[in-house]
């Protein structure tokens, strides 16, 4: 069977050639007659009429090729299958050519008519009669000396299969013979370099595939199965659906399967375990009738229930699937439709078809067969009496509304709709083209074309541009390509009590002004055949929430991943993120990791425990210094205050509540004046207070030396002008240093996030760590000196021995400021701001007690030592 198709298929075009190099070109034999060396025995219907449009159509759904051997006569096949719903198309052809020429707005003073032929669902039949309209059947007639005039058909209506259309258009194209197909629909026919005449009044399914990838997206569908037919239509789909689909990160698919021609169980049973032993619930199907058929009598075999069905055009409203045995499988199937419309007057028209008896439609085969199949009868064949007449005859006076016949069902026109658009297309294409005003024609030169002069690819350039509306209200025209403006309606199969399928229209996807697909499905009307009654979940993983990004499984589809929690640091704000972004640098990740959060603040704070604990002790010094102070400035005429040089003890005391106080300032959001402050403050209160212990310890040693014999012109460089100058000019060396610092390299504020990622640690840096340095130096200088000389009075003879309580005092203080430089440098954040603090307040209080604690204990409770008797009076024996 396979050789005899391609044998008859290549002696077609073989013949087609042969006959084409007389009929579109000129011959050297130009006074000689053409003859057809074989002619066509199509099933058709033909009108006559000035102008001629072809069309094809299935009116039979398959044939048989008879025997034959390569010396025998070729033979036509026999179309057998008489399809009703494929002769209502060829009629609705028929009824649109009626129609234009009633209406006197369209080809004025022209009359269409038409040769519609039968592809007998086979394609050397169907490109048999591709080529029978581009040459004429007539089987005699001379070549004039100018190859001119109208062409056998300036147009053709189909064909309705892809695989078809690309053979004829390949052909045809190269005269730019203009065919507008209604049902074919692979996008490969939108490649107008190799199709550069064809149009369709029908979306290409690459509108079609991204069509059904919105439905899935719309659905949430990330995981779906594909199964295509083994031709053109189911080929090109296979190869774009993934390329679309991934492109439009709508998902991915778990398996693409080929569905063969003819009779294969075993490869259906292994495409139907595929689908059972995926996890993909959703399955896309590119397929025909036949396809389906087989396809569907494997799932009932296997009983594969639990599948969400994706429909193409092709079998969505197929009558032969919505059977009760396959209704529990495929109810609620969702699929593609072509558009639906309405053409007014086509039921009166199709009620006026007989056989005999019709003024615009003469008596042919095809008109015969359908009323033989309609009502069972059959016309008498010459001559009359023959054997193969048995049986029931017609007579002719059958009247079709006595019986049920899909023919005068008009309620439900879609491809009908399809081949009125392109029939109006092609005639307001001949209209526009004879309404050129002569000299403004848009061919070179200005020129019109003509019918008498016509060359088909001035139709086609017309055709190109044609733009209307139809009653029903959808304009046609065509792009660039040659594809009609793309609107599909969405079906929806619903699996009736009684057994039987109900196809009802829940929405639409078209193409917006954006150039982008839209689609509306009103889901309270979807059916679905599920125990939930609500859409399945297909995917193969989960979908990562927010806080998660997408790792891919090594060796699998884009669609199966891990979801990995996002780090420290990083989120992620929306489902299925291919990544985790970082936080800005003041912010940090929740514990969701789903959005970021202002990081957490640290420093030292008045609020927390910490810092209450040192602002009290701060406080607390300096209360105490202003209590001394006034103990001191109360008893200031006793001899114990009068003995150590009121003024300084008084200087003494306030320089140690600066001590206190400046320690405030190292508590609190550090600000640029506060850094500024803390570490000028400290310096200066500091060195202000061990410039008075160092002067005091200075004077008590020039005493003990006074007292000897000859030590007396010592004093005169301790007196009380002298002990001021000193304080003062060792202060302002500390001062002359804070300055210097502030004014190279001053401290400011810094948020620190090294110590932690989730936390912004403020503090001050110091800017210069030589000022930083030259001022704890010259305060350990200052101490170092002051406790030498303390050490070195330490035994003097006096019953209140001064000297001995400096020593004490500066061995604490230098003690505090030893440990102080690691615990400092090894403490992060506000810590080292703490341990500053304590070292301060710690110092502070250790002068303050050792310096001043004896006095105040004398003065308040031991007022009968508070006497020069009992300071000075006492001598060791030695003396």
């Amino acid at each position: 069977m396979v050789a005899l198709f391609v044998r008859y298929f290549l002696m077609n075009v073989y013949q087609f050639m042969i006959y084409s190099s007389f009929f579109f070109s000129e011959s050297s034999f130009l006074s000689s007659p053409c003859k057809l060396l074989r002619t066509f025995y199509l099933n058709g219907l033909h009108k006559p009429g000035d102008v001629i449009l072809g069309g094809l159509f299935e009116v039979h759904y398959s044939s048989v090729f008879p025997e034959q051997t390569f010396t025998s006569a070729p033979h036509q096949p026999s179309c057998q299958g008489f399809d009703t719903l494929g002769f209502r198309h060829a009629m609705t052809m028929a009824f649109a050519v009626e129609e234009i020429n009633k209406n006197p707005s369209l080809l004025p003073n022209v009359t269409l008519g038409y040769s519609l032929y039968d592809n007998c669902a086979t394609l050397s039949v169907g490109f048999s009669a591709a080529l029978a309209l581009a040459s004429g059947q007539e089987e005699r007639f001379s070549i004039q000396e100018s190859c001119s005039g109208t062409p056998p058909v300036v147009g053709i209506v189909g064909d309705p299969f892809s695989t078809f259309s690309i053979a004829a258009s390949n052909v045809l194209g190269l005269y730019r013979l203009p065919m507008v197909s209604y049902f074919a629909t692979c996008s490969c026919l939108s490649d107008r370099q190799r199709f550069p005449s064809f149009f369709r009044s029908i979306p290409s399914d690459a509108f079609q595939v991204r069509a059904m990838i919105q439905i899935l997206k719309h659905f949430g569908w990330t995981w779906a199965g594909l199964l295509v037919s083994d031709d053109d239509y189911g080929l090109h789909v296979s190869r774009s659906f993934q390329t679309d689909l991934t492109r439009s990160g709508g998902g991915c698919l778990a398996y693409t399967e080929v569905l063969p021609w003819g009779d294969n169980p075993r490869e259906y049973k292994r495409i139907v375990d595929v689908m059972t032993k995926s996890t993909a619930r959703v399955v896309i199907v590119f397929a025909h009738q036949m396809h389906m058929i087989q396809l569907m009598e494997q799932v009932v075999k296997q009983n594969v229930t639990g599948l969400q069905w994706i429909a193409s055009e092709a079998w969505t409203l197929l009558e032969g699937l919505q059977i009760p045995a396959f209704s529990p499988f495929l109810g609620g199937t969702l699929g593609i439709a072509i558009r639906r419309g309405e053409i007014p007057g086509l039921r009166d028209f199709l009620l006026r078809i007989h056989p005999d008896q019709h003024s615009n439609i003469s008596a042919n085969s095809m008109v015969k067969q359908f009323w033989e199949h309609t009502f069972q009868c059959r016309f008498p064949l010459p001559p009359a009496g023959s054997a193969e007449d048995a049986g029931a005859r017609c007579t002719g006076r059958e009247d079709l509304n006595s019986v049920t016949t899909d023919l005068l069902n008009v309620s439900e026109l879609r491809p009908e709709y399809n081949i009125y658009k392109a029939v109006y297309a092609l005639a307001h294409a001949l209209t526009d083209m004879l309404s050129c005003v002569p000299g403004r024609g848009p061919f070179s030169g200005s020129r019109c074309a003509s019918l008498q002069t016509l060359e088909l690819w001035q139709l086609t350039h017309y055709l190109g541009r044609v733009n209307f509306t139809t009653p029903f209200g959808d304009q046609v025209t065509f792009d660039e390509n040659g594809d009609a403006l793309p609107i599909y309606d969405v079906m929806n199969w619903v699996w009736l009590p009684d057994g039987r399928i109900k196809v009802q229209s829940v929405g639409n996807v078209q193409r917006s002004a954006s150039k982008e697909e839209e689609l509306t499905i009103d889901e309270a009307k979807v059916f679905w055949n599920f125990e939930s009654k609500k859409p399945p979940r297909s995917v193969c993983s989960d979908s990562c929430p927010p806080g998660t990004h997408m790792v891919r499984r090594k060796g699998e589809p884009l669609c199966c991943f891990y979801c990995v929690p996002c780090s420290e640091g990083k989120v992620s704000n929306e489902n299925d993120s291919l990544d985790c972004f970082n936080c800005p640098e003041d912010f940090w990740s929740n514990p969701q990791r789903d959005h970021c959060i202002p990081k957490k603040t640290e420093f030292l704070s008045y609020q927390e425990p910490l810092g209450i604990c040192l602002t009290v002790t701060s406080l607390l010094g300096t209360s105490i210094c202003a209590v001394i102070l006034g103990i001191f400035i109360y008893h200031r005429s006793t001899p114990i205050v009068r003995a150590n040089n009121s003024e300084l003890s008084f200087l003494l005391l306030v320089s140690l509540k600066l001590c206190f106080l400046c320690s405030l300032l190292f508590i609190g959001r550090p600000r640029l004046w506060t850094c500024q402050l803390r570490h000028a403050v400290f310096g200066i209160s500091f060195v202000l207070c061990v410039s008075c212990i160092l002067v005091r310890t200075m004077v008590v040693l020039a005493v003990f030396k006074a007292s000897k014999p000859g030590g007396g012109a010592n004093l005169k460089w301790f007196g009380a002008v002298q002990q001021r100058g000193t304080v003062f000019a060792l202060t302002c060396v500390q001062v002359a240093i804070c300055t210097t610092w502030i004014v190279t390299a001053s401290p400011v504020p810094h948020k620190n996030t090294q110590y932690h990622n989730d936390k912004i640690v403020y503090e001050c840096v110091v800017g210069s760590i030589i000022g930083f340095s030259a001022l704890l130096g010259y305060i350990s200088v200052l101490a170092i000196l002051s406790c030498v000389l303390a050490f070195l009075a330490r035994n003097l003879p006096d019953n209140f021995n001064e000297a001995k309580l400096i020593t004490f005092s500066m061995l604490i203080f230098c003690a505090v400021w030893v440990a102080f430089v690691p615990a400092y440098i090894n403490s992060p954040g506000k810590y080292a701001d703490a341990v500053e603090v304590f070292a301060i307040l710690a110092s502070s209080f250790g002068l303050l007690v050792a310096l001043f604690g004896p006095k105040c204990y004398i003065i308040l409770l031991r007022p009968e030592r508070n006497t020069k008797k009992a300071i000075m009076g006492h001598r060791t024996t030695k003396c």
